[in-house]
C-alpha cells in the first residue's frame, strides 16, 4: 500500500486517497447545498469554498509536498492553516447552511452561535493565539518530533492547523453570521498581532536551526532554514490575502449600512422640496 502520510523518519501506512475523502465530502455537501438553495447561491461563494477544498486536497492528497522534509511540512501548515481556510471561510458556509437546512437544525446552529463559549474562541485575539501559538507549540517543543513517531498525533496537528485557521479566518473577515463580532480596530490589531508572532517565530527557527525543533534525533539546518524562510514569506501572502478579505467585508457591510439607511435620509429631503 502507498504511505498516506510521511513525517520525518515516520511513516504511516495506508491507501494515499484517504486523507482525501473527507474533502471531497465537503466538497460534495456543499455543492448539493447550494443546489438545493431556493433563493439562488452566489457562484462566488462556490468557487471560494472549492479552492479552499483543492488546496486541503494538495495538502493531504497524493500530490502534497513530502512532509519528511522540513520545508514539505512547512508547505504543508501554509496549505492546511492559512490559505486553504480562508477559501473555506469566504464559501460561507454558515450561511447556506441557514438557508437549506429544517428549522429545527436553524435553531440549533442560531443557540450555537449565541454561545458563551463560542464567542469566547472566536475572539480574534483568541483566535490568534490558537493558530499562531499552536505552531509555536509544534515548533518550540517536542511536539514536533513526538508526531514524527505518533500517526495519531500528526493527524491531530493537522486538523488543528485546519480548525485553528478557520476559527481566525472567520472571526477576522468571515462572512457567515457572527454574533457579538468586535470591530474593526479589535480584528486589524488581531491580524497585525498574529502576523508579526508569525514573522518572529520564523525568524528565531531560522536563527536556531541547528536546535530547534527539539527532541529531534536526525536534523538537517539548512532545510529546517528554507523551512523558515517559506514559513516568513508564505505567511505574508497569506496574511496579505486575509487582510484584503478582511477590509473588503468591513467595506461591503459599510455600504450596506449605508444602503439601507438612505430610504430614510431620501424621503425627509424630498418633502421638504415638495412642501411650498
Amino acid at each position: 500500500m502507498p504511505p498516506a502520510f510521511a513525517h520525518g523518519g515516520h511513516v504511516a501506512e495506508g491507501p494515499s486517497w484517504v486523507p482525501l475523502l473527507p474533502v471531497v465530502l465537503l466538497a460534495v455537501g456543499y455543492l448539493l447545498a447550494a443546489v438545493r438553495d431556493p433563493r439562488g447561491w452566489d457562484h462566488r461563494r462556490t468557487a471560494a469554498w472549492m479552492v479552499g477544498c483543492a488546496l486541503l486536497a494538495v495538502a493531504v492528497g497524493p500530490l502534497a509536498p513530502h512532509p519528511d522534509d522540513p520545508r514539505g511540512h512547512m508547505a504543508q501548515h501554509l496549505l492546511l492553516g492559512m490559505l486553504a481556510p480562508l477559501g473555506l471561510v469566504l464559501g460561507a458556509p454558515g450561511t447556506l447552511l441557514l438557508r437549506v437546512a429544517p428549522p429545527p437544525v436553524r435553531r440549533v446552529v442560531g443557540r450555537l452561535l449565541r454561545a458563551r463559549p463560542l464567542h469566547l474562541i472566536a475572539h480574534p485575539v483568541t483566535a490568534a493565539l490558537l493558530s499562531t501559538g499552536g505552531l509555536a507549540l509544534v515548533l518550540l517543543t517536542p511536539l514536533y518530533a513526538a508526531a514524527e513517531r505518533h500517526s495519531a498525533l500528526h493527524h491531530a496537528l493537522h486538523l488543528h492547523y485546519v480548525a485553528a485557521g478557520y476559527l481566525f479566518a472567520w472571526s477576522l473577515a468571515g462572512p457567515d453570521p457572527a454574533p457579538r463580532r468586535p470591530g474593526l480596530a479589535v480584528r486589524v490589531g488581531a491580524l497585525l498581532g498574529a502576523a508579526a508572532g508569525h514573522a518572529v517565530l520564523a525568524k528565531y527557527l531560522y536563527a536556531n536551526a541547528d536546535t530547534l525543533p527539539p527532541g529531534l534525533t536526525d536534523r538537517d539546518p539548512a532545510a529546517f532554514q528554507s523551512a523558515a524562510q517559506l514559513m516568513y514569506y508564505g505567511g505574508d501572502v497569506a496574511e496579505l490575502l486575509l487582510a484584503i478579505a478582511l477590509f473588503g467585508s468591513w467595506y461591503w457591510r459599510r455600504g450596506r449600512r449605508c444602503a439601507s439607511r438612505a430610504p430614510g435620509l431620501i424621503r425627509p429631503i424630498a418633502a421638504e422640496k415638495a412642501a411650498p
